[in-house]
């Protein structure tokens, strides 16, 4: 066996210090490198789970998608049999249907936007001159400053379908026929735009209450 021969090298204080120097910087680079390589790794490993994932995922919503537009085919021919039966136009939204043994459920409808045709601007002035009248002194005005609010507009430049209700209700109270006028003009300007159309299905538990099968890729 081969003898190892370790040699002592004496240094001076100066020496000393330079060569601890030395191997920290020589670790401190080591690390660096060592931490590159970790992340290089990692990254590495992102990029390959995320491509494998994808095509997954994509799989997964097309068939949603597909399932979804059978599904709704296939109650179209009830909706229209609904609609024969109670011999009225179908504007329903929301349509649910019970199993006879009331087991199961499942539940057709729309999520709609508030949207108005542009004759609601000739409305929104006649309701803001009947209000801006009103403002006599400083308690009136912080009145009319709140009711204006219910005019304001949202993001997407439309009236809360929710708001024209109080003006409504605010309107039908003060009897003016200005009012009144304006604020109908608003109500004929509603004009909501489907924004999509969902599915909900339900099974009923043993204690009675309704459990939602999820559908969506959150609720599973």
């Amino acid at each position: 066996m081969e003898e190892v021969i370790k040699t002592a090298v004496e240094m001076t204080a100066e020496e000393k210090a330079q060569f601890e120097a030395y191997k920290a910087e020589k670790a401190k680079k080591e690390a660096e490198a060592r931490r590159k390589t970790e992340r290089e790794t990692y990254s590495a490993l992102v990029e390959e789970t995320i491509d494998a994932a994808i095509p997954t995922l994509q799989s997964i919503s097309e068939g949603i998608a597909e399932t979804k537009r059978q599904v709704l085919e296939s109650f179209r021919a009830a909706l229209d049999m609904k609609s024969e039966l109670v011999n009225v136009k179908n504007e329903q939204r929301t349509h649910t249907f019970t199993s006879e043994d009331g087991t199961k459920r499942i539940t057709l409808g729309q999520y709609c936007l508030d949207g108005y045709r542009d004759t609601v601007n000739e409305g929104i002035a006649m309701v803001k001159e009947y209000i801006e009248s009103l403002a006599k002194d400083d308690d009136s005005r912080a009145l009319v400053n709140a009711v204006l609010r219910l005019l304001s507009k949202d993001q997407a430049g439309n009236l809360k379908a929710s708001r024209v209700i109080q003006l409504q209700k605010m309107a039908n109270e003060s009897s003016d026929e200005r009012f009144i006028e304006g604020v109908r003009i608003i109500n004929e300007s509603y004009q909501p735009v489907v924004s999509r159309q969902f599915i909900r299905a339900e099974v009923r538990q043993e204690n009675g209450e309704w459990k939602n099968i999820p559908l969506g890729m959150t609720e599973a």
